[in-house]
């Protein structure tokens, strides 16, 4: 199957681009996001990589310089590590992640990637003879670390760093201050936090979603590009991030703790086995 084949995407305008794995049919699919500029192009995560994206991007015109310009860089930036958003990862010469999670990064810790793939997710295989079981998320060499407040600069656009821990410890939102619009990750999306992971951590989590609400109150956000599911708004953001604070007493923490557990245990098995193969 062709990279053509497998990604598709929809102008958002703006110069920014909603890209999904069209045969990757789970919960767990995440929105890739394209925002072109001036002098750079940014790739806000970059799905599986059982396809190649930047090859997309160029198959499907959506790197062309204008007229009389030349070719420009392309980043590709993880709002932190998890397999859904990392492995493609791969296909990128620039790759950018938050300083806390590199080392995973670096070398391809399917344990924090939280690599957890079953067939019944992919649709059409990528290739004849692929298996679910074959799959994690091969090591990469991040060429820039992220820290909070770093500031990507794509020529008319610039992307601020947010570090918002608390779903996993380096995940990010990257907020582009002129246009009001913030690159969640899954810091926040419209469904229900995931908290309850290896490095997941509730108080990080809470001080994240604190400062998501702060954000609407002093009127900094319009728009929301989550890592998952559907684009919303202001007041949604708001609702979700008071939501989890509010939810996130000693009983969900009691919980949480006895599916963290489990979630260790399994990932740890289910690794051992990928590479023992």
């Amino acid at each position: 199957m062709s990279a053509l084949e497998w990604f598709a995407h929809k102008p958002l305008g703006g110069g920014i681009f909603w890209i999904q794995e069209r045969f990757y049919e789970s919960g767990n699919r995440a929105n890739i996001w394209l925002v072109r500029g001036s002098q750079r192009n940014v790739v806000i995560d970059a799905g599986l990589g059982l396809r190649s994206l930047p090859d997309y991007l160029r198959d499907a015109g959506l790197l062309a310089p204008a007229e009389g310009a030349g070719p420009r860089p392309l980043l590709a930036v993880a709002t932190h590590v998890h397999f859904d958003h990392s492995g493609g990862l791969q296909h990128f010469e620039e790759v950018a992640v938050h300083s806390a999670e590199a080392p995973a990064l670096l070398q391809g810790d399917n344990y924090e990637s939280v690599t957890w793939l079953s067939d019944r997710e992919v649709a059409r295989p990528p290739r004849p003879g692929w298996s679910a079981r074959q799959f994690r998320v091969p090591p990469v060499r991040p060429s820039r670390l992220l820290q909070e407040g770093d500031v990507i600069n794509l020529g008319d656009h610039q992307l601020t760093v947010m570090h918002m821990p608390g779903h996993s410890r380096g995940s990010i939102c990257l907020h582009d201050k002129d246009r009001k619009i913030l690159f969640s990750g899954d810091v926040v999306y419209d469904g229900s936090m995931i908290d309850w992971l290896p490095y997941s951590r509730i108080s990080d989590y809470v001080a994240s979603c604190q400062r998501l609400m702060d954000l609407v109150d002093r009127g900094l956000v319009e728009k929301v590009l989550p890592g998952h599911f559907n684009i919303f708004g202001a007041e949604r953001l708001y609702q979700l991030a008071s939501n989890y604070i509010s939810q996130a007493g000693f009983c969900h923490k009691i919980s949480t703790c006895v599916m963290r557990s489990i979630a260790s245990v399994a990932l740890r098995v289910t690794n051992s086995r990928i590479t023992s193969q």
